[in-house]
């Protein structure tokens, strides 16, 4: 879900519940800040595909910070002062094996470095860092993962159509230079050329 900093202001929820004859109402409060990050704030990196990019908190970590990274609001690293309670991925999120055994996580600093990039890793990646007193940074960061030329399908492709034509034309000159020659049958039944 898209979140907008508009959406930020004091929510409140009541629950009227009814048992038998009697009724319960439950009142909540919820205080929502919508933290947007200006565009001159977004660190915009540029990979070629098959190359690695590192991904630089520039904070200091604390043992206390609890670190989220997010792909497209997608959680795929996290970093707890627990180091149990370490994970990337498809531990993060079963079953989600976009990065399977391609990140890397610096415990020390909190950066995330992406090895052997594809195109499909192109997209919004957001660090949010927490600590116990419930302080948020988030820093946002946009990778481009361009290609760096003809795909390895794509050269296989044109090999084959090369090696193809190339047989074509052998034997296009072989059944000239056959058709140009007189052939005729001897007496014994063999073709013998003229």
């Amino acid at each position: 879900m898209n979140t907008r900093n508009t959406d930020s202001g004091e929510y409140k929820l009541e629950i009227n519940s009814r048992i038998d004859s009697s009724s319960t109402d439950t009142f909540r409060s919820f205080s929502v800040t919508v933290i947007d990050i200006p565009a001159a704030e977004i660190k915009a990196k540029s990979v070629k595909e098959g190359e690695s990019v590192t991904l630089d908190p520039g904070e200091i970590k604390t043992p206390d910070d609890v670190i989220r990274w997010y792909f497209n609001q997608i959680l795929m690293a996290e970093i707890t002062g627990d180091q149990s309670k370490i994970c990337t991925d498809v531990q993060c999120n079963k079953g989600t094996e976009r990065f399977r055994d391609r990140l890397k996580l610096d415990h020390q600093t909190g950066s995330l470095t992406i090895m052997n990039t594809r195109n499909t890793d192109s997209g919004e990646y957001k660090l949010e860092i927490s600590n116990g007193s419930s302080s948020v940074m988030i820093k946002s960061f946009s990778v481009s993962v361009t290609g760096v030329g003809l795909s390895s399908f794509t050269i296989a492709g044109i090999s084959a159509a090369v090696l193809v034509l190339l047989v074509a034309a052998v034997a296009a000159v072989i059944y000239k230079k056959v058709a140009s020659q007189s052939w005729k049958w001897s007496r014994n039944g063999y073709l013998e050329q003229s």
